[in-house]
């Protein structure tokens, strides 16, 4: 996944580095060019020396093919342009923001930052929640992620649309239980019996050791984000 960082200090370091090391694709823009310098001696991941609220400067990083953007600089007011620029401008799908002043939290959402947080390991998780693991979303983690809650809507070229959960089962990862199908507005509890259809959500808890079996027995391929 590619993510763009705006602001280099302890906070962009340390997630640029927990991030890279997840294997992200990570860039970093760092407005002080000393600091950059420093970044780019220290990080295996592309610095940007420049100002994070220019569009010219988050187009070198890569913004244009960004899935998130972070941005974690210690002013509130360059995290928010920061985030607008990256939705109006690349369309990025996801910013976070950090927020030094709890009381500017709901400012920075009502401005259209799709999450605003204060915490360097709550951002870290935030970003990895949006991962998608082959067709898998991750939207919780349990027993320090060995297991996970994932959803995942199924489309028209999914083997497993038009079949019964019972004609899955042998193909289904053994640590992997399908827990709900959201259809329209309806939550299904799955049986044995239970056909899944084209545009269902569903949901599965998984262990990290089945997702890609889980993804092929879903979507006739598997991989990872």
């Amino acid at each position: 996944m590619r993510v763009v960082i705006v602001g280099g200090g302890k906070v962009g370091f340390y997630l640029a580095r927990t991030l890279w090391e997840k294997q992200h694709q990570v860039s970093v823009v760092e407005k002080d060019a000393a600091r950059a310098l420093h970044l780019a001696q220290q990080l295996q991941v592309l610095v940007i020396a420049g100002d994070g609220t220019d569009g010219t400067r988050l187009a070198d990083a890569g913004a244009d093919r960004a899935e998130v953007l972070a941005a974690v600089t210690g002013l509130d007011e360059v995290n928010l342009v920061a985030c607008q620029i990256a939705q109006r401008e690349f369309a990025v799908r996801r910013t976070i923001a950090r927020v030094n002043n709890p009381k500017n939290q709901s400012v920075l959402q009502e401005l259209g930052v799709d999450i605003a947080v204060s915490s360097t390991a709550m951002i870290a998780q935030l970003v990895e929640r949006e991962t998608h693991l082959g067709g898998l979303r991750e939207l919780l983690s349990f027993e320090k992620g060995s297991v996970s809650l994932v959803e995942t809507r199924l489309d028209s070229t999914s083997p497993a649309a038009g079949r019964a959960i019972w004609q899955l089962a042998p193909d289904l990862p053994g640590d992997s239980v399908l827990v709900a199908v959201v259809r329209g507005n309806k939550v299904i509890f799955p049986r044995g019996g239970t056909v899944l259809q084209e545009d269902d959500l569903v949901i599965a808890l998984a262990s990290a050791g089945t997702r890609e079996a889980l993804t092929l027995a879903l979507f006739g391929r598997g991989g990872t984000a």
